[in-house]
């Protein structure tokens, strides 16, 4: 039997994902209302510029003051979609006082502050839901924290940006330079006037700090993520990947140590074979790959932006904290209980792609080997073109401490025979 009573939301937030969420909450009110067992009711919406028309949300529900509507007393879910560090940790943290649910699409904060949030979320005994903070419409933090929670999960590898994936995309398929990819995302509003979140791996580190937490119940924050950018990457470098049968794309991958005792989260270039489902992942899609001990290989896919299908995700977990607050119960909260060490890049066990400017005369190849030899890096392959005294040396390596391959390329570096080191890639999805 359905309650009459409706169950209020607050709505912090009103630009592109906040206007689809109010939209899709009122043209599916019945849907809504059925799969819930009561209906929902748009109680406020907090917006900075309360002037600007916003179609199908009635003036009255419009405020400037959030603290204030999340602080009512009446008010059962808020869904934040505001970002950023402050205000919106003090508003979710006052909504769970004040009785609240919170639905976040808040990566930045949940990889910044979530310890904090999830002890409001359990002292207040409220849910805390963000399915959209990670992949948008890909169904990914539910599948982790409750059809895996049976399962151990050993490592999490995807491309969780879509801005850097259409860039990089085009750079492989089109051959265009970095520059002028990034032109194109921005004219197909892919990429902000401001990119950097997205090419220099900011918003993708954010994201795998909330992914190596749930995988690996574990505290992982946004400072534990080793982060590099994409920034560098060349025409030469997908011309060196074609011919390694492999394409380049910007990975967020999280790993638990083989030994168990320790977990890994980083975010960088890599170069991929594409016989990897990674590697047929085009334009702005995102795909996240789950090797999980007994499930297998299980793999992610679908839009990781944009404001309907960030929307998507945001009223999936409002009908998921509905459904609690009607059966008065929660969700699953912050799992930690392994409390593994978060271990320096340093540690990391990887494959390099290393290409060189080099002399072209005898004995050059003799020197560098020598000098991976000496790092204890094993050399898998090498390839040398050169003429007019002048030759490109590639390596690739096996498996090796990332900071022994670190050493090894400023090794290389004073080597002279070495003009100069031109690429240097780690080769992943093997």
């Amino acid at each position: 039997m359905m309650r009459t009573r409706p169950l209020k939301v607050a709505l912090l937030g009103c630009g592109v994902v906040g206007s689809e969420v109010a939209r899709i909450m009122t043209t599916h009110a019945g849907d809504l209302a059925a799969r819930i067992g009561a209906p929902v009711e748009l109680a406020g919406v907090a917006v900075r510029r309360p002037s600007k028309v916003r179609e199908g949300i009635p003036q009255e529900l419009v405020t400037t003051d959030a603290k204030a509507l999340v602080a009512r007393g009446d008010i059962d879910v808020v869904v934040e979609v505001i970002g950023g560090i402050e205000p919106a940790r003090t508003l979710i943290t006052t909504a769970f006082e004040h009785g609240a649910s919170v639905v976040s699409a808040n990566k930045a904060l949940l990889a910044e502050d979530g310890a904090t949030l999830y002890a409001a979320a359990e002292k207040h005994g409220r849910d805390l839901y963000f399915e959209a903070a990670v992949a948008g419409a890909i169904p990914l933090i539910r599948p982790l924290r409750e059809s895996l929670a049976g399962d151990k999960v050993n490592r999490v590898l995807g491309i969780v940006n879509g801005t850097t994936n259409f860039i990089l995309d085009k750079m492989d398929t089109s051959g265009a330079g970095y520059s002028e990819a990034l032109d194109e995302a921005t004219a197909l509003g892919y990429a902000e006037a401001d990119p950097t979140a997205d090419v220099e791996g900011f918003d993708a580190a954010a994201k795998a700090a909330i992914l190596a937490g749930i995988a690996f119940h574990t505290r992982v924050r946004l400072d534990d993520v080793y982060r590099e950018g994409m920034t560098e990457v060349t025409a030469a470098d997908f011309a060196s990947a074609k011919q390694m049968g492999c394409t380049i794309k910007l990975l967020a991958i999280c790993e638990r140590a083989a030994d168990g005792r320790s977990v890994t989260a980083r975010v960088h270039p890599a170069m991929i074979p594409l016989s990897h489902p990674l590697a047929s992942v085009r334009e702005a899609y995102n795909a996240v790959f789950v090797e999980a001990e007994a499930a297998g290989r299980l793999m992610f896919y679908g839009p990781g932006a944009g404001g309907a299908p960030t929307a998507s995700a945001v009223l999936g977990d409002l009908v998921a904290v509905c459904r609690n607050k009607l059966a008065e119960a929660t969700g699953p909260g912050e799992s930690v209980y392994t409390q593994l060490p978060v271990s320096p890049m340093g540690e990391v066990v990887t494959r390099y792609h290393i290409s060189l400017d080099v002399a072209d005369k005898p004995g050059v190849l003799a020197q560098v080997a020598t000098v991976f030899a000496e790092h204890g890096v094993s050399i898998d392959t090498v390839r040398q073109t050169g003429k007019d005294g002048e030759a490109s040396l590639v390596v690739v390596t096996h498996r090796a401490p990332d900071a022994a391959l670190s050493g090894t390329v400023e090794a290389l570096r004073k080597l002279d025979t070495v003009r100069g080191v031109a690429s240097i890639m780690r080769v992943e999805g093997e």
